[in-house]
């Protein structure tokens, strides 16, 4: 598979999306485990998680525990694989969201994710969306510390923008390596955000690249486009997008999110197709 960059670390193009394998309707155990062993056989080398990816309060943290339970259990080779994780949202009762960006609570939240993931560093620490209650720059600062103190090798933000981004990137310097934003053909909001990460050299992960966990399958029928230049080629509409996305900037590493092994199987073969000017220009 094609590789990209993030800070100091070589991906793979594609990343895995965990969050759908822990959510509300996620798949059984040995379903989960085997989507994420099918991703890591295809090549994928970057997977996205968060503490908060969870049903509610009582689950927190499942996603971490399940991709470390993963990536102990594979047979293959798994040194080069980049675990990216999050903290700052937290799950309340009855399956709601909330958010914490205070110093302390952040250092709490990584401290338990290396005791999930069952490492001594976190390879990629995001920050995962601003709290209004706390400024910014406090919060980034707290980044900064873990980075400091050795628990975190690189610090990335979630959700943030430019002028957030700048701010981290005033704070944090070469320890922050990435932005994670929503991106997709039908939320083109974060362009500015996706620039700004071309300029700096920041790699940008899209969450819900494929435009959400549950519109995935619509794609083509939303956007015809897609799904004649899917027909043409031969491949599916999701796979289209995915080339598209990388096609927009070097910096660009999609994060599909995949609750079953034939659909992150379909999105990792993305990089190699290789879609023309007159395609893209379709594609808009």
């Amino acid at each position: 598979m094609q590789q990209r960059s993030i800070g100091t670390a070589t991906v793979s193009a594609i990343g895995l999306g965990g969050m759908p394998l822990s959510i509300q309707g996620r798949p059984d155990r040995d379903r989960a485990l085997a989507t994420i062993h099918a991703a890591l056989d295809a090549g994928v080398t970057l997977i996205d998680t968060a503490d908060a990816y969870s049903l509610d309060d009582r689950d927190f943290g499942h996603n971490e525990s399940l991709i470390a339970e993963a990536l102990v259990g594979y047979g293959g080779d798994t040194s080069q694989v980049l675990v990216a994780t999050k903290g700052g949202h937290t799950r309340t009762p009855g399956g709601g969201w909330d958010v914490d960006g205070s110093p302390g609570y952040l250092h709490q939240a990584c401290d338990a994710s290396l005791k999930r993931l069952g490492v001594e560093a976190i390879g990629l620490y995001q920050h995962h969306r601003p709290d209004p209650k706390v400024p910014y720059e406090e919060t980034i600062g707290a980044l900064k510390d873990l980075h400091d103190a050795g628990k975190i090798r690189m610090a990335g933000l979630s959700n943030a923008n430019p002028a957030q981004i700048r701010l981290a990137h005033e704070i944090l310097g070469d320890a922050l390596v990435s932005v994670q934003n929503e991106y997709s053909p039908r939320f083109l909001s974060s362009r500015p955000e996706l620039d700004l990460c071309t300029e700096l050299g920041l790699a940008f992960l899209p969450w819900s690249p494929l435009g959400g966990i549950s519109s995935a399958a619509e794609l083509g029928g939303r956007h015809a486009a897609f799904q004649e230049v899917a027909e043409a080629r031969g491949v599916s509409p999701q796979q289209v997008c995915l080339a598209w996305m990388l096609a927009t900037s070097p910096v660009v590493v999609p994060i599909p999110g995949s609750s079953r092994p034939e659909t992150i199987r379909d999105s990792a073969a993305a990089p190699e197709l290789q879609l023309d000017d007159a395609e893209l220009a379709r594609l808009g």
